[in-house]
């Protein structure tokens, strides 16, 4: 019998009599104090500022935490507030520095604008994030069908103004809201009964309609990369619970999970009460329509100066600012309440360096710019007292190609006085060939393609990194990602012009009229409009040739006649598929070329048309996925075209 087995014997045995065994105690060491205090007390010597972080009531008892920073020797300073579902301490905290400027260095912070114009700085997590009380729900809606609750974000903005202006000594009681993406649709939604202290609201690049083209869905396609942002928003209060990546390419793990919503499935997504949302709505339904931004704000009175900011590479929310100002603009009778920068960026860039983007130069850097021209001079027009009047034009927009800010009126307008904007139709012509004006006669009826759901178009090239804002991910600069890499394929047609003898400026929003027919029973079509570089470029070589999208976007056949009743599409029919593209404000110049490319796949920034008609592509089957003949057409009487907004000047 072993030693180890005798022992536990013994063991046994005494517990059974009730007898007492003695085995050697560990050793006692005296106490050995902990060097880390109980709490601890900063002294915030050498601080320019003094950081308060308080709890703000809500007027149903659900407190927000809110950090407020207020500079040194602040007297009668406006407020600049801030409400995001980001972590108000991560945005307000830098522990290595003791300047303010410092301490807002990072996303939605105009930092140089905030410290230089002296404001008092305030973030606020939104109820249900981070330190907030609450409830959680994505860009919650108003009071109403989808919100039975009597609190949202208007409501949240309206109780925190009111107690900050009455509990804050050193303001002068004027406050202005502004933020960008998630943190831009909340100062859309302060404009929604706005207390009477809030004096101006800047959204930029904000979420507006999350159908129609901004961050779930453009024109019905659904934007499958942006299920882990879906994911880490929503199943946590603080987004400590993190999507994983099965594969080095996204291309590789949307194709093998097959559909968008078993991959959903596959990472237990029916957890998030948003994703069961999305996924039960692929329409445009009153779901999506009752919350529009540009619908809800086209039926309020215009009561506070809005200055909304849009970025013309915006790989997000690309549909949302321009979508707002053409539903509030023409309240403005005086020219004086809404005001439109566009500018070129990608999301958010327009508080950040932003002289290029990606290859794409711009020869200044256009955010400082903005922040020191634009953004300074209106907000301390609207916030400090006495300040002096500002020359800000009521639209700046960045005219890429020249590359010049161009003062405006309106928009889309093209200059400030003498020129005019005409639509004109840019054909699809027989022997891919572009012509502006008139089509050119004769050649083949149509164009073809096979699209094939195994092998869909990338929307980049390959590997298809995770989205993200690092170097390695560049997901901020797809949308400049040269199209060389497209117009090679098969399964991609691509139209172009001779060589442009005199720049052709465009200004507003190309609409595609494309005579199109499938073998299958549904299909997408994505229409890019590009500017195709000289093969030798001077000064930079490597842009020899370089294809620049300019517009592009996609578009789900089954809504052909109604966003909100899909249909099946009648196969091998020739028919109108007729939308909008992103805004642009462009030059091609002479010597470059203008390109046109169409394809029926975007992958896997948007998810697979079977191209065969199901119910809810969410939710197809692999056998649903089959192979289709596409035809672009352009003979007499079904000629495809772009309509180009065409600026001439006098």
């Amino acid at each position: 019998m072993s030693y180890r087995l005798i022992v536990s014997c013994l063991f046994v045995f005494s517990m059974f009599l009730g007898v007492s065994t003695v085995f050697p105690q560990t050793p006692k060491y005296p106490d050995y104090p902990s060097e880390t205090p109980d709490t601890v007390k900063p002294t915030n010597y050498g601080y320019d500022y003094e950081r308060r972080v308080v709890m703000i009531p809500m007027r149903d008892g659900v407190k927000l935490h809110t950090v407020i920073l207020v500079p040194n020797g602040a007297k009668n300073a406006p407020i600049l507030l801030t409400r995001t579902p980001y972590s108000a301490d991560v945005l307000t905290t830098n522990t290595n520095s003791s300047h303010l400027d410092a301490s807002l260095y990072g996303y939605d912070n105009a930092t140089d604008v905030i410290v230089e114009g002296g404001y008092i700085r305030v973030v606020q997590d939104i109820r249900g994030k981070y330190g907030s009380e609450g409830d959680y729900v994505m860009n919650r809606p108003l009071h109403g069908p989808q919100n039975p609750t009597p609190v949202d974000h208007a409501t949240d903005t309206y109780d925190t103004i009111d107690w900050l202006v009455k509990n804050i000594k050193e303001s002068n009681g004027k406050v202005g809201i502004l933020g960008i993406s998630y943190d831009g649709f909340l100062p859309l939604m302060a404009l929604v009964n706005p207390h009477p202290a809030l004096k101006v609201s800047v959204p930029m690049n904000p979420m507006v309609d999350g159908w129609m083209g901004d961050d779930w869905f453009h024109n019905g396609a659904f934007r499958q990369q942006n299920m882990p942002y879906i994911y880490d928003q929503v199943v946590t209060r603080s987004n400590e619970v993190t999507w994983w990546s099965s594969n080095f390419d996204d291309y590789d793990m949307f194709m093998r999970a097959g559909s968008a919503g078993e991959l959903g499935r596959q990472r237990g997504m029916d957890q998030s009460g948003f994703w069961r949302k999305v996924i039960a709505h692929p329409n445009y339904d009153s779901f999506w329509q009752d919350q529009a931004m540009d619908k809800i704000l086209a039926k309020q009175p215009l009561k506070v100066p809005v200055m909304l900011v849009h970025s013309l590479w915006d790989q997000e929310d690309i549909y949302g600012a321009p979508a707002v100002y053409k539903a509030i603009e023409p309240k403005d009778t005086n020219n004086n309440m809404v005001y439109l920068v566009m500018g070129p960026w990608h999301h958010g860039q327009e508080i950040q360096n932003a002289d290029r983007i990606g290859a794409i130069r711009w020869g200044s850097d256009t955010g400082t710019y903005f922040r020191k021209n634009i953004l300074g001079p209106f907000l301390a027009h609207f916030l400090k007292d006495g300040a002096p009047p500002m020359d800000v034009a009521p639209v700046n927009a960045f005219e890429s190609g020249t590359n010049v800010w161009r003062r405006l009126n309106s928009w889309p307008s093209g200059c400030t006085t003498g020129c005019t904007s005409k639509a004109t139709p840019l054909y699809l012509n027989a022997g891919t060939k572009l012509s502006l004006g008139s089509p050119i006669t004769g050649g083949d009826q149509y164009d073809e393609y096979i699209s094939d759901p195994a092998k869909p178009v990338p929307f980049r090239a390959r590997p298809n990194r995770p989205t993200g804002y690092t170097e390695e991910l560049s997901w901020w600069r797809w949308l400049v990602d040269d199209q060389r890499e497209a117009s090679g394929r098969t399964d991609v047609l691509t139209y172009t012009t001779d060589t442009l003898t005199s720049p052709v400026k465009i200004s507003g929003q190309p609409l595609v009229n494309l005579i199109a027919s499938t073998s299958g029973t549904d299909s997408d079509w994505v229409v890019k409009v590009i500017d195709v570089y000289p093969d030798e470029f001077a000064g930079q070589p490597e842009m020899g040739g370089y294809q620049l999208a300019v517009s592009m976007d996609i578009f789900r056949g089954r809504y052909r006649e109604s966003f909100e009743t899909p249909k099946p599409i009648e196969a091998n029919k020739p028919l109108l598929y007729k939308w909008e593209l992103p805004n642009a404000n462009h030059v091609f110049l002479p010597g470059h070329k203008i390109m046109v490319q169409i394809q029926s796949s975007w992958f896997p920034l948007y998810d697979r048309n079977p191209q065969t008609f199901v119910e809810n592509i969410f939710f197809a089957k692999p056998g649903d996925y089959r192979k289709a003949t596409q035809r672009i057409y352009h003979s007499s009487g079904e000629q495809s075209f772009i309509e180009l907004p065409v600026v001439t000047s006098p």
